[in-house]
């Protein structure tokens, strides 16, 4: 009985959760005439699979959906690669460079987007990127690569460099300490980092909207956009449909790595 509020707290936050998904395949399932009633009705009266069908129909869903699954994993696989070597010599090499950088990536975290819009097009036209999928892999990166940086460097910091000592005791050299001890320690940590970087990546939408113009480029979250009428009003069956079907890949794959996430985000909670 004395677990009953936590329990209760749990489960009003998971309703909290699930309430759009569950809304949007209500709507999905619905037809244009029961979508227009005044007392709508969380369980369609006749189900119907036709915004699944006019959704993939009208736009290139597949391909817009494949376009974003190479940016989400080339993005969050390069923003890793990047930032764990920065990130242990961050944790490890303490020095007032470190920790200007440090407070660099913190500040960097405050600016909006939305004030570089402008500089940030200039520079990816002079370098003949705009309107191209590497570009965009490039402006995910440099704004996600802070705050992996910062994660990063806390799951270094839980591993006490003791283990290293005993390991350059034991007659390994640096590289062979860091590949056969330390890394396997940051698997974790690695995993929570490549997963906020692709939800980060997949969900993107600003810069997308600013740097692909052609149609045969966009991203998923642009196509989406076009499911909106000439008068702005959207058309909420197929948005629907479309909504729901861009979720799965990123609840796949969360539901793949749930475990390792949660115990990375445990062990970088402890020295972070």
């Amino acid at each position: 009985m004395r677990r009953l509020p936590s329990y209760a707290a749990l489960l009003a936050y998971i309703v909290f959760l699930a309430f759009p998904l569950v809304w949007l395949l209500s709507t999905a399932l619905k037809t244009p005439q029961e979508m227009a009633q005044l007392d709508p009705a969380w369980i369609p009266r006749d189900p119907t699979l036709a915004n699944f069908a006019d959704a993939f129909g009208e736009q290139d869903l597949t391909g817009a959906a494949l376009r974003s699954l190479v940016v989400a994993l080339v993005s969050s696989v390069v923003t890793v690669l990047i930032s764990l070597p920065a990130a242990y010599a961050m944790a490890r090499y303490r020095s007032l460079v470190n920790r200007i950088a440090i407070g660099w990536v913190l500040v960097s975290q405050v600016f909006p987007f939305i004030l570089i819009i402008i500089p940030l097009f200039m520079v990816l036209r002079e370098m003949e990127l705009v309107n191209t999928l590497p570009g965009l892999v490039v402006v995910h990166v440099t704004f996600t690569l802070p705050f992996a940086l910062w994660m990063l460097q806390g799951y270094v910091r839980a591993v006490p460099p003791e283990l290293e000592e005993a390991a350059s005791v034991d007659g390994a050299g640096r590289l062979r300490a860091l590949v056969s001890v330390v890394a396997p320690l940051l698997a974790p940590g690695v995993v929570a980092t490549l997963l906020f970087s692709f939800i980060s990546s997949w969900n993107e939408f600003l810069f997308a909207l600013v740097i692909l113009q052609d149609p045969g480029v966009m991203t998923l979250p642009l196509t989406l956009v076009r499911f909106t009428g000439p008068e702005g009003v959207a058309r909420l069956g197929p948005l629907a449909a479309a909504s729901l079907m861009a979720t799965i890949p990123s609840l796949i794959f969360f539901a793949i790595i749930q475990r390792r996430l949660r115990s990375g985000l445990m062990a970088g909670a402890v020295k972070g």
